[in-house]
This record gives C-alpha cells, sequence and structure tokens, in this order.
C-alpha cells in the first residue's frame, strides 16, 4: 500500500478496509453476545453497543500503529518488514478465520441453545464478558486490538506509513480506519439490537441468532478461501479498486438491511420477552 501523502488512495482504502474489518466474524459474534445480554440489563445503552466496541478497538490499533511507526522513524537505517513476518501476517488471519468458522459449524450442528463463537473472546477476562456496562465493552474493544493478529496488522501499517510519511501519516492511518470500522460496528450493533426487540420469545430470538451464526461462518470460510486462493494464483487478487468497491458493497448491504429493519419495526422499544 502507498502512503503517500499527495494522494487520498492510500487513506480512502484504509477507510474501506475499516468498514470490511466490521464485519470480522471475531466482531460479529461479540456484539451479538453483547446485544443480547444488553437489552435486559441496559436497554437504553444497547443500541450503541457497537460504536463502544469499535472505538476501544480502533483507538488501539491507532495507539500501536503511531508507536510502532515512531520506532520505525527513529531508526536511521529503518529496513522493510522481514519476509518472516509478512508471511505470518498473511498466514495466521487465515488460520483464524478457518478456526472461528469451524468452531460455529459445530456449534450450530448441536441441538442445544446457539450462541455465537469467535476465537479472541477466550482472551476477554470472565468479568469483562458478563458486563454490559459501556466502559466494559470499550475494553473488551481493546483485549480484541491486543490480541496477536491486529496487533501485528497494526504495528506492520504505523511501521509503513512512518517509514513513507512519518509518525502524523501513522496516526492519520489509524484514525480514518477506526472512523470506517465505528461506521459498521455501530449499524451492526443497531441491525442487532432492533431485530431482537421484535423477535417475541427466546424461541424466535435463537432462530435468528442461529442465522446470524451461518453468516458468521460463510465469512469465516470465504475470506479464508480468498486469502488462500490469492497466495497461490496472485492474478485473482483484488487491486485497490475493486477492494474499495468490494468495502463498500459489504457496507451498502448493511446499511440496506437497517434501513429496510427501521421501515418494518420503527417503533420498537421493549427488550425481548421471555418464554
Amino acid at each position: 500500500m502507498n502512503f503517500d501523502t499527495a494522494s487520498a488512495s492510500g487513506l480512502a482504502l484504509m477507510f474501506v478496509l475499516g468498514l470490511r474489518h466490521g464485519f470480522d466474524p471475531d466482531h460479529i459474534a461479540m456484539i451479538d453476545s453483547i446485544a443480547y445480554r444488553s437489552l435486559e440489563t441496559r436497554p437504553r445503552m444497547a443500541p450503541w453497543i457497537g460504536t463502544w466496541f469499535a472505538l476501544g478497538h480502533g483507538l488501539t490499533v491507532t495507539v500501536i500503529a503511531v508507536v510502532f511507526g515512531a520506532m520505525a522513524g527513529s531508526m536511521v537505517n529503518a529496513k522493510p518488514l522481514p519476509a518472516a513476518l509478512g508471511a505470518l501476517l498473511e498466514w495466521l488471519p487465515v488460520a483464524l478465520l478457518i478456526l472461528v468458522g469451524t468452531l460455529n459449524v459445530r456449534s450450530l450442528m448441536r441441538p442445544a441453545p446457539y450462541a455465537a463463537i469467535g476465537w479472541k473472546t477466550r482472551f476477554v477476562p470472565q468479568r469483562l464478558r458478563n458486563s454490559s456496562h459501556p466502559l466494559a465493552i470499550f475494553f473488551i474493544g481493546i483485549v480484541f486490538a491486543l490480541v496477536f493478529d491486529t496487533a501485528t496488522q497494526a504495528a506492520a501499517w504505523g511501521y509503513a506509513a512512518s517509514m513513507h510519511s512519518g509518525i502524523a501519516m501513522a496516526l492519520l492511518v489509524g484514525l480514518v480506519f477506526t472512523v470506517g470500522m465505528v461506521i459498521t460496528d455501530t449499524l451492526d450493533g443497531r441491525l442487532m439490537v432492533r431485530m431482537l426487540r421484535h423477535l417475541s420469545g427466546r424461541s424466535q430470538a435463537q432462530a435468528y441468532r442461529r442465522k446470524i451464526g451461518w453468516i458468521i461462518v460463510f465469512l469465516s470460510y470465504g475470506i479464508a478461501l480468498y486469502g488462500i486462493a490469492t497466495h497461490f494464483f496472485p492474478a485473482l487478487a483484488m487491486g485497490e479498486t475493486m477492494l474499495t468497491l468490494a468495502g463498500c458493497a459489504l457496507f451498502a448491504a448493511l446499511l440496506g438491511a437497517y434501513l429496510r429493519c427501521v421501515r418494518i419495526f420503527p417503533f420498537i422499544n421493549n427488550p425481548p420477552s421471555k418464554e
């Protein structure tokens, strides 16, 4: 990626990457879990869970990018990232996506009530997982950003941005990425909450959560297969223009689903009832 300050294309791509990162299966799984719990404990705050989560996640990514950007800038003879780190950045997300998809398929095939599974959830302390307080959700976002794959990606972005245009560019890259992710995760959280409020009982809520589970499976395997395919057949890789269009298309689909939900359920204000 070219972080030339004279061109807005790099920042535009980072914004779209932020939008797309909001569709990360781990994000969807965590937001679904918090939304379901928040409707009973903090119904007024529930529509904003995605916002608090994305703010904690994105601002931490920004700090990591700036720190590593500063480290790169302080090196007189700074060199490009090692090849081994590049390989790790390429294959670790693929392996983790396959893991998330497989865990959710196993859970969906069981007769027991389904709850979305994300591998990063295991790194979140139980006390935070059981809380629906805005600060707790913010800290969950921080934990997600500190897990190895995200932290490594953020470090690489900050390092590359600083190498080309200085620390200020590393900061700008992180903030632009954060804005994109906040937009997607906010819409995601509000859509989930509105749908769950409409459902009349636990059986309907469970059916809806299973649909979310299959979406997580589809995204996990789909993104992983794309990563594998482009590694062995580089010609299949999308350029910056196609990545931007794909990210915008995903966001447009989410926005369309939310607006349609608002039209169908315009005055849903109560948490789902228990059966």
